[in-house]
């Protein structure tokens, strides 16, 4: 019991490491978007779009369809 309590616990650390969220941001110098791995904070960095994406794929995927919304706006 003391080891699966363990395990559970050593889970629940590591879980949260593991999951990683994925922002479309574009820079306000030169326009260019890309993916970061972290919620910007920077005033110069615009976040695209109107969510995290879970994997980066799924990012990669809406970068151009996202991008090319904010740049024709």
């Amino acid at each position: 019991m003391k080891r699966l309590v363990m395990t559970a616990c050593a889970m629940a650390i590591a879980t949260p490491v593991l999951a990683a969220e994925y922002y479309i941001v574009r820079d306000d110098k030169d326009k260019e978007c890309r993916i970061v791995e972290t919620k910007p904070t920077e005033k110069t960095v615009v976040v695209v779009g109107d969510r995290a994406y879970v994997t980066r794929e799924e990012a990669e995927k809406q970068l151009a369809l996202v991008c090319k919304k904010e740049i024709d706006r």
